[in-house]
């Protein structure tokens, strides 16, 4: 426990609600399944590069020894134009529950992600009564490009892995002038774009095994610890009246 000297320089914390970093926490006994993975694409078209890169992806992803699952959002309804209950949505909810990391694969247009892309993490629920459905998954994010180079897709991705309190590895892949850099069966060509896809997925393995057995400790946050303990204090004044 912290001295009661270093406790007084925090006036406006909740000292029961502290807590110090603990190594072993960060170090449980390491689960032996296979790492499993939802992999999410983001266009319904006929050749679509952001589904044939998401299939490149899970080829190497189950190379790696994953389990991999990839949602197909053809019938996926408009986020709230349908009830939740929809087939389709219930779908994609149980397996974002299943994974413990993604990756989200997206073209890019008009300078955005797409929007095929955005109502599949729209249909993925922020919480769940007490439960947070993608907190402390890992999470790697990838677009294609008509044109040259660009990060826009990725860059909002990322925004919205932190909205989704994932955990969005390092590295991504942006693929320019997509339609030449993969071959006429569909597989991707070798190119320096291809070894960044080959990079991305290896350390998203690595970054699952890494934190799925502790990801329950890394987001426990003081916060929402203190902001339980008043819930239950509340209840608990409740039923003594």
């Amino acid at each position: 426990m912290p001295r009661a000297s270093v406790l007084s320089d925090l006036p406006a914390a909740s000292p029961a609600h502290l807590r110090q970093p603990d190594p072993d926490a960060l170090r449980p006994a390491l689960s032996t399944h296979k790492p499993r993975i939802l992999i999410l694409y983001g266009s319904l078209r006929a050749v679509s590069y952001s589904r044939l890169l998401a299939q490149e992806a899970a080829r190497l992803l189950e190379y790696f020894g994953c389990e991999v699952r990839t949602f197909n959002p053809e019938g996926l309804p408009l986020p709230d134009a349908e009830p939740a209950s929809h087939p389709k949505v219930q779908e994609l909810r149980e397996l974002s529950a299943w994974s413990e990391g993604q990756v989200w694969v997206s073209p890019e247009r008009h300078g955005a992600m797409s929007g095929i892309l955005k109502a599949q993490i729209d249909w993925i629920p922020l919480s769940v009564g007490s439960i947070r459905p993608t907190q402390g998954k890992t999470l790697a994010v990838m677009q294609v490009s008509g044109g040259s180079q660009s990060f826009n897709a990725v860059s909002q991705l990322r925004i919205l892995g932190r909205w989704m309190r994932m955990i969005t590895i390092p590295n991504q892949s942006s693929v320019a002038k997509a339609f030449q850099e993969f071959d006429v069966n569909g597989r991707m060509k070798p190119s320096s774009y291809y070894d960044r896809v080959v990079d991305v997925c290896e350390e998203l393995v690595k970054f699952t095994l890494l934190t799925r057995d502790a990801s329950n400790y890394l987001t426990d946050r003081y916060s929402e610890r203190k902001e339980e303990a008043e819930k239950l204090e509340q209840r608990v004044s409740l039923k003594s009246l």
